[in-house]
């Protein structure tokens, strides 16, 4: 059933401004801002600057990242930051619009991280020892030729790879990490568009942790991030890492850490999606399973240490001391903790354990973000409490919710427990969002980006023809269904604006473009303008950056606050 109140289109508020040469001008002028942290004085002066320009010009708001979610940590030189950024809004008529509460990128894992969502993990095998138990993998698993010191009629043996990548490949014995050799990738301009990757299939446990690592060197490689290491499964990529650094590195050693979900096979791909100048060698390709890596410690994730033979389920604190990892920082470059067993544990020298669990992992496929879990109490607790804050610090009239590519999720057992749909599920964290907001700050407005709560973006029926989003359970389908009318939409995407209009209008929000995109010019802007005109509830548009590019943001202003 979808949640309403009071309705929200009412004349007065869906009027236009009408300036002087009679234009209509939207109600909602505001300006994107990303902040890297408001306790340095240059950021803030930088900020202060862009409002001046933003006020000067026409726009009447400021939508802010800057930390809002993490009010409880913050330092006196933030709000002091935060009151000359207020001041500047104050005298230019630009209100602040604080971002708050993502959960695809991970809001609320500053004060607990073991808030992430969680992949299972079932039945893992440990041993233990005297004093400790270890994990120890049930079946060997590795991969054939992983320091590629074997080449075949100018293949790499063990690996499946493309017609001609033998004019790409190398071996090197010059440079290299591990071995005599390493393989080098070079020679990228005659091998077309296809991807230069090796393929190898590994045979692994279903609802197991994996990593799979190498060590990589590159050499004036662009473009920009097109190494990758991917993990497929049967239906789904269940992992990928792409690194971030220069087009030169010396050796580096890698791990892309994965969950094997229900999958008895995974396809171990290595190499460049795309690369078109330079080159890179890799070596010592190699995959192990892992346990505890990154375990989460949290009502709706929980741990348990059962005896295989008796079926005894041990009892944390009286036969195993309590397990956590101490680097939980959902990267795959550390050893998980092992099972330390109490003074008086019943556990016994030698026995074979089974150990189930939940962790978190930043290895969404293509991306690099930690999800929320949006079914844990504690998450909403501290978002309480930071609307709160936001109250005696800001006095913000209005919030954007930082609703966008929730990549994951549905997977744990808070999730799982509660039988609702992902679409459900959402909706349901939106509406508790958006009550804790009005319920902090009176009379307060709230609005959120569209494409979670959007068929045609990423809340249809299916996603790229698949029946799943990254690494959610499944799709956020009838999302849309279950938040309040009264929240406004800000639709991002340019090239389904129409339909995206169209959608939220007709449920009965209003609507406001995300524009821009740091183009040289403002076609985009005026492509949303045109789209908006008639439509019930177009009540605003934003200057939206990703990548800090305010060069046209006065003639954005002039042009959308009916000056030329």
């Amino acid at each position: 059933m979808r949640i309403k109140t009071i309705s929200l289109l009412l004349p007065a508020l869906l009027c236009l401004c009408v300036c002087s040469s009679g234009a209509e001008v939207l109600p909602w002028r505001w300006v994107f801002v990303e902040s890297g942290d408001l306790g340095r004085p240059a950021e803030v002066q930088r900020i202060k600057q862009i409002v001046t320009t933003a006020g000067q010009h026409g726009l009447n708001g400021m939508v802010l990242t800057a930390g809002f979610d993490q009010l409880d940590l913050q330092g006196e030189d933030y709000f002091k930051g935060l009151a000359e950024v207020k001041a500047t809004c104050e005298s230019q008529g630009v209100e602040i619009i604080p971002l708050v509460f993502s959960v695809g990128y991970g809001s609320t894992l500053a004060q607990d991280p073991n808030l992430a969502a969680g992949l299972p993990v079932r039945d893992q095998l440990f041993v233990a020892g005297e004093t400790e138990a270890h994990i120890v993998s049930d079946e060997p698993v590795g991969l054939v030729n992983g320091g590629f010191e074997e080449l075949k009629d100018g293949k790499v043996a063990g690996f499946v790879q493309p017609d001609s990548l033998d004019r790409v490949i190398s071996q090197d014995s010059s440079d290299f990490k591990e071995g005599k050799v390493s393989l080098c990738f070079r020679n990228f301009a005659g091998f077309g568009e296809r991807p230069a990757m090796l393929k190898q299939k590994v045979k692994v446990k279903p609802w197991r942790c994996y990593v799979v690592s190498c060590w990589v060197k590159t050499d004036r490689l662009a473009p920009g991030r097109c190494f990758s290491m991917q993990a497929l499964g049967k239906d789904r990529m269940v992992g990928e890492y792409i690194p971030r650094w220069g087009d030169t590195n010396d050796w580096t050693r890698l791990a892309l850490g994965f969950n094997s979900w229900g999958n008895d096979e995974i396809e171990i791909s290595v190499g460049t999606p795309g690369a078109k100048e330079g080159r890179f060698w890799i070596d010592g390709l190699e995959i192990e399973e892992v346990g505890l890596v990154n375990v989460l410690r949290r009502p709706g994730a929980p741990l348990t240490v059962s005896s295989e033979a008796a079926a005894t389920v041990y009892e944390e604190g009286r036969d195993y001391l309590h397990v956590e990892d101490p680097q939980m920082d959902q990267r795959f470059e550390h050893d998980g903790p092992p099972i330390k067993l109490a003074p008086q544990s019943r556990i016994t020298p030698g026995e074979r354990l089974r150990v189930s669990y939940y962790h978190g992992s930043r290895s969404v496929p293509g991306k690099e973000q930690i999800t929320t879990c949006p079914s844990e109490e504690k998450v909403y607790e501290i978002w309480a409490g930071q609307a709160r804050l936001m109250a005696k610090y800001v006095g913000a009239k209005k919030f954007f919710l930082d609703m966008d590519e929730i990549r994951a999720g549905g997977t744990c057992k808070a999730c799982t427990d509660r039988g609702l749909s992902l679409g459900e599920m959402l909706g349901d964290c939106i509406t508790r969002q958006y009550k804790l907001l009005t319920e902090a700050n009176p009379g307060a407005e709230v609005f959120i980006w569209s494409d979670m709560l959007d068929p045609n973006h990423n809340a249809g029926d299916s996603y790229e023809g698949k029946n799943y989003y990254f690494l959610a359970s499944g799709l956020y389908t009838g999302s849309w269904e279950y938040v309040p009318s009264e929240l406004a939409i800000v639709c991002w995407w340019d090239e389904i604006k129409e339909k995206s209009l169209a959608h939220f209008s007709g449920l009965g929000h209003r609507t406001v473009a995300a524009a821009y995109y740091d183009a040289d010019n403002l076609d985009n802007t005026r492509a949303w303008l045109k789209a908006m005109k008639n439509v019930p509830g177009a009540s605003g548009i934003m200057y939206t950056t990703w990548e800090q590019k305010y060069d046209l943001l006065a003639d954005f202003g002039d042009l959308v606050s009916g000056r030329h």
